[in-house]
């Protein structure tokens, strides 16, 4: 009889509850066979259509899965990688509860027998790692096993994988190995691979230099665009940088922007070089150059691109004078007045009612949810993907990060 594979898996989610609105935001499957060899790696981020939950404890950031597929888009894939073989997790209930919700969503169900017959590494830990932990970490400490990045689906898949072949060293000649093997190859559901596979999405790699937004702009020559399309840039770019950070969403604005008004990236060069230099004559407005300022020089030239001889020439002493008329704004909380209605979505590093206390404390109102008349969105994370954070997109409401929350709105330099 044919043998069958071991799919070892591991899922990131964004929380603890699937038969909520908790959703998966990555997963892996690692193809083991009889032997402990491992043929095979998958793993992609998955758009969970809704905000990253507790990004602290898996690491995945919002923009990291702007591009990432929902599951409904790999669902046959999954699907069919996971046919002819045996699951296998650490806490394969949490797993399996969290699958099953998934598929059900995507109006697909896997066979009533495949979950219930899959092998948990940690229940087996009772048996082959008597009194040791029962955490992925302790389990592979117990065999030196590496664990690379704990909370990355992929490397703690890979890490099972790893634990389920010692526990079949330790106990070559069970049965059950090649019985289930044998019971998962007779019980394929998948002759044919799926004509079309998604390209999986990986999380960013640290120290991988991503592309400019700049970058994305089209070269066109000759450009016809005016003044006029030149402050529709700025004030779109000056919203952008309300908080000193460049979201995705926002890079990709700007970029459409361009786009759309028909600017060159040499316009766009030009156009974010009147920004710096308005925001350092308005630092130097008074003859004294902060650390602040010349700290919030340096983030908006990293921001735009600005050269290092740019940023190193605005940062030279010059006498007190009136700055420039200012083609924008700098970022301050001067466009809120009290009153004003904010909205909060995501877990922040504070309890919800705190930070709704101060911002009423402060004058402004907290609101549950966003309409147009609502003057700020505070996102965990600015790349968010809730409901709320996208309604204030299509409101242009701006959506600004925690940071700018408690330093220039609740508690401004020189407040």
């Amino acid at each position: 009889m044919a043998q069958g594979y071991f799919a070892v898996i591991d899922t990131e989610t964004t929380g603890l509850f699937p038969g909520n609105h908790d959703r998966i935001a990555e997963i892996a499957v690692i193809t083991l066979d009889r032997s402990g060899t491992v043929l095979d790696r998958w793993e992609t981020l998955v758009n969970p259509e809704r905000d990253l939950g507790k990004q602290s404890i898996h690491g995945i950031r919002a923009k990291d899965i702007l591009e990432a597929p929902r599951f409904v888009d790999i669902a046959q894939e999954l699907d069919w990688r996971l046919s002819g073989t045996i699951v296998v997790a650490h806490n394969l209930g949490f797993d399996v509860r969290f699958l099953g919700a998934e598929f059900q969503r995507a109006g697909l169900a896997l066979p009533d027998f495949y979950l219930p017959r899959g092998l948990c590494t940690m229940q087996m830990a009772h048996e082959y790692l008597p009194g040791a932990g029962r955490s992925l970490q302790d389990c592979c400490d117990s065999f030196s096993i590496e664990l690379r990045h704990a909370h990355s689906a992929g490397d703690d898949a890979e890490a099972t994988a790893v634990l389920l072949s010692r526990y079949m060293e330790l106990d070559p000649d069970l049965d059950d190995w090649d019985y289930l093997l044998e019971q998962a190859a007779a019980t394929s559901w998948h002759a044919a691979t799926p004509p079309a596979l998604f390209a999986p999405v990986h999380r960013s790699t640290e120290g991988t230099r991503e592309t400019h937004f700049v970058d994305r702009i089209v070269v066109r020559l000759p450009e016809i665009t005016g003044p006029a399309e030149h402050q529709e840039y700025l004030a779109l770019l000056d919203r952008a940088l309300l908080d000193r950070y460049l979201s995705a969403h926002e890079q990709s604005a700007l970029v459409a922007m361009a786009d759309e008004i028909e600017l060159s990236r040499t316009t766009v060069i030009e156009l974010h070089g009147q920004y710096f230099a308005s925001v350092a004559d308005t630092a130097w407005a008074d003859g004294v150059l902060t650390h602040d300022e010349l700290d919030d020089l340096a983030t908006i030239a990293q921001l735009l691109g600005i050269s290092s001889a740019q940023l190193e020439a605005a940062s030279l002493a010059r006498p007190a004078t009136p700055p420039r008329a200012p083609s924008v704004n700098a970022a301050s909380s001067s466009f809120l007045e009290p009153g004003d209605l904010v909205v909060l979505t995501g877990d922040m590093t504070r309890p919800r009612s705190a930070i709704e206390a101060e911002l009423e404390s402060a004058g402004f109102k907290s609101h549950p949810a966003v309409t147009k008349k609502v003057k700020l969105l505070v996102a965990a994370d600015p790349d968010s993907l809730s409901g709320k954070a996208r309604k204030a997109r299509s409101y242009g409401i701006p959506v600004v990060g925690e940071d700018y929350l408690w330093n220039q709105v609740l508690h401004p330099a020189g407040h």
